[in-house]
């Protein structure tokens, strides 16, 4: 464990728990050093003073504050020290709130609590309880590097860990980044879901530094006297997609290894039989299986037309007579207008008699 970078107290109501703060993380980049090209030495950086042009040693450098109208006014070790603030020493615990209520780009880098003494044991367990059981974090103030910060306890692996936080006013206001009215079809935001879903759920410690990788090998290289890797060429764009919902496709394909379905497939149903002109109708609208379907459905029905046009008349008719079965009056005219017909077929019937007894007489005559 790295020394502690600052010490004091935790507390909270009338608890107090002798601490030390100690860096949770740790920067592993490589650095670099400027040289110069010619006889590659070391480019050093130096506190040089604007008046006497000489370079000054630490114990010669101190802080101050330049005012609007340009004067200096120092501020000293001591007095910073001296500031009347009761978080000058001490983590001050203002409250309790759940864990989600914090916005994580508030939270800044983290810093693990020890325990100052066996004295500071029993409290700093009875606080790790307390926030394990309510599953809450500690919102507190101390005075750091000059400043009083805003901070953030919580519990990982029976440690307390500090998160120094940032003012609400320091967090800018992210409104003029807003995309503007843009529509989003619900097929679309279905896919985006169907892919983040199928995305594989990686925990973060299987990520790697593969730059900081790669950079080890060409240090290595170098310093062997060997050529450095080749650095391995970039897949070539596939040309710019419009299409949003091409993308997400892709990307589903990518991801199952499968082309993945590009929507619902067209179906062609079969038309009823009665319905000719309804179902030519239907093909006309549908894809092109269907416009040929209904066309032969057509032709083979034509001569069903014609005949349905053939017995139009009789359906007028049966139409006609309908309104002579309700009228009383109707139905006589009907009868008197039938009697005729019938007086007519009355001699017709007299005059076959009369023929057959003419053809009885002439075969008397003969005999």
């Amino acid at each position: 464990m790295p020394r502690p970078v600052w010490s004091g107290a935790i507390t909270f109501g009338l608890v107090t728990i002798p601490v030390k703060v100690v860096p949770a993380t740790e920067n592993h980049s490589i650095s670099f050093h400027q040289y110069h090209r010619t006889d590659m030495a070391r480019v050093r950086v130096k506190k040089v003073c604007e008046t006497d042009g000489r370079t000054l040693s630490v114990d010669e450098i101190g802080r101050g504050f330049q005012t609007p109208d340009g004067d200096t006014i120092e501020i000293t070790e001591d007095e910073l020290d001296a500031i009347p603030l009761p978080t000058a020493k001490a983590i001050e615990i203002s409250g309790f709130v759940p864990a989600a209520s914090i916005d994580p780009i508030r939270i800044g880098e983290g810093y693990y609590l020890e325990g100052a003494g066996q004295v500071a044991a029993k409290p700093y367990v009875l606080l790790r309880k307390a926030l394990e059981r309510n599953a809450k974090v500690a919102v507190a103030k101390f005075a750091w590097h000059g400043r009083e910060r805003l901070g953030l306890l919580r519990v990982k692996d029976d440690v307390l860990v500090l998160h120094a936080m940032k003012w609400p006013d320091e967090v800018r206001s992210p409104d003029a980044l807003v995309p503007g009215d843009v529509e989003v079809g619900e097929r679309e935001i279905e896919a985006a879901v169907t892919l983040v879903d199928s995305m594989p759920a990686t925990e973060p410690s299987a990520f790697k530094d593969e730059y900081r990788e790669a950079l080890e090998q060409v240090i290595a290289a170098k310093s062997s006297g060997t050529a450095p890797p080749e650095a391995v060429p970039d897949e070539e764009p596939g040309g710019e997609v419009l299409d949003l919902m091409s993308a997400l496709r892709q990307s589903l394909e990518r991801t199952h290894g499968e082309e993945a379905p590009a929507g619902r497939e067209a179906t062609v149903h079969e038309l009823p039989r009665r319905s000719a002109r309804r179902g030519s109708a239907k093909g006309a609208t549908g894809d092109g299986a269907a416009r040929g379907t209904s066309k032969k459905a057509a032709a083979k029905k034509a001569p069903a037309k014609k005949a349905a046009a053939k017995k139009a008349p009789t359906k007028k008719s049966a139409a006609e007579k309908a309104p002579a079965k309700k009228s009383g009056a109707a139905k006589g005219a009907a009868k008197k207008a039938r009697s005729p017909a019938s007086t007519a077929k009355k001699p017709a019937k007299k005059s076959a008699s009369a023929s057959t007894t003419k053809r009885n007489t002439r075969t008397d005559k003969s005999a």
